[in-house]
């Protein structure tokens, strides 16, 4: 410390140059300008972060809306599946009662035959052919009433509007940015559908034989799209077409088929009791038999006519075979309001 100290005395006694002595140097600094000097553009900045912030909410999504709309789509997966299993169900009930029903006729009618064959048993050929014809005959009144081979159809038709809407549902989840309207939209149209094709067979099940031909109208009414009318990546050619199209719909297709609508329910109608009645004329015809020439005919004609008429009405399906659309909207162009061609070629 002493040794520090004197260190310190001696410094403090050295006699310096005061700094007025020293020359003072002249420093030039160069001139900036700052005419050409902006401030940093806000604007551009804002409609970057808008830009992140847009594409943010593409990929994260609302999760309680991602959420509804999967349960939804297991509910309609779940549906699918369902209405094809019953579907080919009830299309197997429909095989296995046409052909026990044809079988139990054509047996009866050939019994009725073997009647007029010298030393036939009459009396059991008798009480056989007539007991089988009532039989069929019981069998044809709830089969025609409860149509299953309609059935088959309407499941297949469920089948294919849920699986329809299963892949909008997907695409919605995976390539857009889902709402609440969007779950809401996809609610409504599950709950129309189970409306439109329910599962029991009674009680709720749709009408087979409806007093009135009109067109069916069950899908939920779609929402109006606001968004511009170029964001869907259509031209204007495209869309023209498509108004064809939808013209055509409305004037050919949708007359013609009420008007074939309306012949198809006559026939199922007919053919609905012209079944069991000539089932009923078998059986009348087999309780005669042997007692008039006429009763051996009326047993196995009537059998032969209802085999045929049961096969009409419940095994052949009237469908539309698959072509493609070639130059509908075109031809309907060309020739104004004269409208030829049907817009079924596009199913």
């Amino acid at each position: 410390m002493a040794a520090f100290s004197q260190a310190s005395s001696c410094f403090m006694r050295l006699n310096l140059p005061s700094t007025s002595s020293f020359p003072s140097p002249s420093i030039h600094l160069p001139k900036i300008r700052t005419d050409n000097l902006h401030a940093p553009k806000i604007a551009s900045n804002i409609s970057l972060v808008d830009k992140i912030t847009s594409k943010a909410r593409v990929v994260y999504p609302d999760n309680e809306v991602m959420e509804k709309l999967y349960v939804i789509l297991e509910a309609v997966t779940d549906r699918v599946e369902m209405h094809k299993n019953i579907g080919e169900q009830r299309n197997n009930w429909n095989s296995l009662l046409l052909t026990s029903i044809n079988n139990i006729t054509l047996t009866a009618a050939t019994m009725a035959a073997i009647t007029s064959v010298p030393g036939a048993p009459l009396e059991v050929l008798k009480l056989s052919s007539t007991f089988m014809y009532l039989a069929a005959t019981g069998m044809l009144v709830i089969m025609n009433k409860i149509q299953p081979s309609q059935l088959a159809e309407e499941q297949r038709n469920a089948a294919r509007l849920l699986g329809q809407l299963e892949r909008e549902i997907k695409t919605k989840i995976e390539i857009a940015d889902p709402t609440l309207n969007d779950v809401n939209e996809a609610m409504k149209k599950v709950l129309a559908i189970d409306r439109a094709y329910p599962l029991p067979l009674l009680g709720v099940m749709i009408e087979k034989f409806p007093a009135k031909i009109e067109p069916t109208v069950w899908w939920p009414e779609k929402q109006i799209n606001t968004s511009p009318k170029d964001a869907n990546g259509w031209n204007v050619e495209l869309e023209e077409e498509m108004r064809e199209i939808i013209r055509i719909l409305e004037v050919k297709d949708k007359a013609d088929y009420l008007r074939l609508g309306k012949k198809a329910l006559k026939l199922n109608k007919v053919l609905a009791i012209a079944g069991p009645l000539l089932t009923g004329l078998g059986a009348i015809g087999s309780v005669f038999l042997g007692s008039s020439p006429w009763a051996m005919l009326v047993g196995v004609m009537g059998g032969a006519m209802a085999s045929a008429v049961n096969s009409v009405q419940h095994g052949g399906q009237l469908g539309r075979s698959l072509s493609e659309l070639r130059d509908v909207a075109a031809s309907y162009s060309r020739k104004g309001n004269d409208i030829e061609e049907f817009g079924s070629k596009l199913f």
